[in-house]
């Protein structure tokens, strides 16, 4: 059950008078690459490709890791690799590879590979859950490293992870498949100590982790994926643990080139629509609001958005909001269905609380936008370069004032309707939605 709490509804009747900017439908032009076409047989086919697959024994217990992200074609790749392991004569079963997420408890966590679609029923393996852990060393700095009892007592380890960008900063490894090994396998215990140092933490803490992991648990192999804007797979291969960390740092680039990204240096609003940790895992990709938001690291110099309102969150987050505090405005929706444990629970892990902080919260979605405007120091508020999007990880199409349509540049970005006002219903909700248009539901 989670823990929710209700906010009063601050009304500002003067916020019905704010005149806010038309808005112009646009396409945005993102990189799409070419789609893995069968990713039963591409996964299927790395598996066969392994040396250290090869060299387990038949009765073998293999552990399958999955983390939490919401990765598109995460039930049918987990499904191959249990299908494959059958094959081979070994014995399959899922644990879950998410650090502290699902609130630290293994029920938690299993409830939340339930919702990915990953079950026993589904993926034909069992799922074996736990927040036990053994340890197989210290860092330099004198850091355990933790790692799942369920994987460790198993002859070999296979994990799946989509190669991203982190939440946070650049660096050389962000998500991905040493992340997984480090603080996914780490558990809760592996994920706060790789939090509790902040940027140092997942810099340099992290690789040291995941290289005393690899050192020492039946790591057999990593199965690392790329997607594009539209969230296809466009790359899937395998790893063999010592090509881990390369592998790594070479797919990260190319994810990166495959981002969605707002081609705008500085606007005065940017509204987000949703919000949640399947978007992004600080909700927010701080890449599109430009707001990283950590003490001792510089936010990104573009975009500059001056004031930012979030809307609502997603279904998929389950009240976890971390994120909802890089906002100016949020709406009482919004804040009602935050579950202050799971967000709580997230924040003090990650030890990035100013995250977790809740914004100025207003009684509709349409005084979030016209607060958003008229504080935005805008000469006229009609006139204010105007951004909004569904969420910061669906940029196909946006809406954008005339104003900031023209600083976009050529080519890359495509009017596909006329200048429009903002429609709302009478309890203030917007209609002009681009989250209806992509998912026709809350």
């Amino acid at each position: 059950m989670g823990q929710h709490a209700s906010f009063p509804d601050v009304e500002f009747p003067h916020l019905a008078d704010v005149r806010l900017p038309l808005v112009v439908p646009v396409r945005l032009n993102h990189r799409l690459g070419t789609p893995v076409t069968d990713i039963d047989r591409r996964t299927r086919e790395v598996m066969r490709e392994s040396r250290q697959l090869s060299r387990l024994a038949p009765g073998s217990r293999v552990a399958v890791g999955v983390g939490s992200r919401g990765i598109t074609s995460i039930v049918g790749i987990v499904t191959a690799v249990v299908s494959e392991l059958r094959s081979l004569g070994h014995i399959p079963f899922i644990v879950p590879a998410m650090g502290s997420h699902g609130g630290g408890t293994a029920e938690g966590q299993e409830a939340v590979l339930a919702k990915l679609g990953i079950t026993e029923s589904a993926v034909g393996a069992p799922i074996h859950a736990t927040m036990d852990v053994v340890e197989y060393g210290k860092t330099a700095d004198g850091i355990a490293c933790k790692f799942d009892r369920h994987a460790a007592e198993a002859d070999g380890i296979i994990f799946v992870n989509r190669i991203k960008s982190h939440t946070t900063f650049d660096r050389p490894i962000e998500s991905g498949l040493t992340k997984m090994i480090a603080v996914g396998l780490g558990k809760a215990e592996g994920a706060r100590r790789v939090h509790k140092l902040g940027p140092r933490g997942l810099s340099d803490v992290l690789p040291n982790l995941a290289r005393i992991a690899l050192a020492n648990a039946p790591i057999t192999l990593g199965i690392g994926l790329v997607e594009n804007a539209n969230k296809d797979v466009v790359h899937l291969e395998g790893a063999e643990p010592d090509a881990i960390m390369t592998t790594d740092e070479r797919l990260l680039k190319e994810a990166k080139s495959y981002l969605p990204r707002l081609p705008i240096t500085q606007a005065d609003v940017l509204i987000v629509e949703r919000s949640g940790k399947e978007i992004s895992g600080t909700g927010m990709d701080f890449a599109v609001t430009g707001r990283t938001d950590i003490r001792g690291i510089d936010n990104p110099a573009t975009p500059f958005i001056h004031k930012l309102g979030l809307l609502n969150l997603t279904k998929e987050t389950a009240g976890n909001a971390v994120g909802i505090g890089m906002a100016d405005f949020t709406t009482r929706a919004a804040a009602e269905s935050v579950d202050f444990k799971a967000t709580y629970m997230n924040a003090l892990t990650a030890t990035l609380v100013d995250k977790s902080r809740i914004p100025i919260v207003l009684p509709t979605e349409r005084d979030v936008i016209a607060a958003a405007v008229t504080t935005s120091w805008s000469l006229n508020d009609e006139d204010a370069r105007f951004c909004m999007i569904s969420t910061t990880l669906h940029l196909d199409r946006i809406m954008v004032s005339p104003a900031l349509l023209e600083d976009i540049p050529d080519g890359m970005a495509e009017p596909i309707g006329p200048p429009q006002a903002l429609q709302f219903n009478a309890q203030g909700e917007l209609m002009t939605s681009l989250w209806h248009q992509h998912f026709d539901t809350y």
